[in-house]
């Protein structure tokens, strides 16, 4: 019998000049929404490796990672299917913010656009301490 098991992504709250880097997203699912860089953990790759290479081709940047924000498994979190998501906090460093891989725009936002955040981002951030009346931001 085999067993269906879920996918795994990272998904990378960067820090830099004082505020969070997102990226527009250029394919669906949420295209033209934004979102935390992140993507699949590739076979044989640790999820800190994953971490960092999503965010250097997506954002251009070098992270260094502070601490894991949590890990989310809502079957429903995903469209694409059953997706489970460790987020990391991150600072970022490097020359320049580029959008590349499949992110349309790349930015550094010191007030998040809440509205517009695809996936269940919005509450990575607010896990992390960037919502509300005691906002890190």
């Amino acid at each position: 019998m085999r067993r269906r098991c879920p996918s795994l992504v990272v998904d990378i709250i960067v820090v830099i000049s004082g505020g969070v880097v997102l990226v527009k997203r250029a394919d669906q699912p949420y295209k033209g929404m934004w979102a935390l860089p992140g993507g699949f953990v590739e076979y044989g790759e640790r999820v800190e490796e994953a971490a960092a290479r999503e965010a250097k081709e997506e954002t251009g940047l070098d992270i260094k990672i502070k601490r894991i924000v949590g890990v989310y498994s809502d079957p429903k979190r995903d469209p694409r299917g059953h997706v489970v998501s460790i987020c990391f906090l991150a600072e970022g460093a490097g020359d320049k913010l580029a959008a590349g891989s499949d992110a349309a725009e790349a930015r550094v936002f010191k007030e998040i656009p809440w509205r517009s955040l695809a996936f269940d981002h919005a509450k990575m951030l607010e896990d992390a301490g960037f919502g509300g009346k005691n906002a890190i931001l």
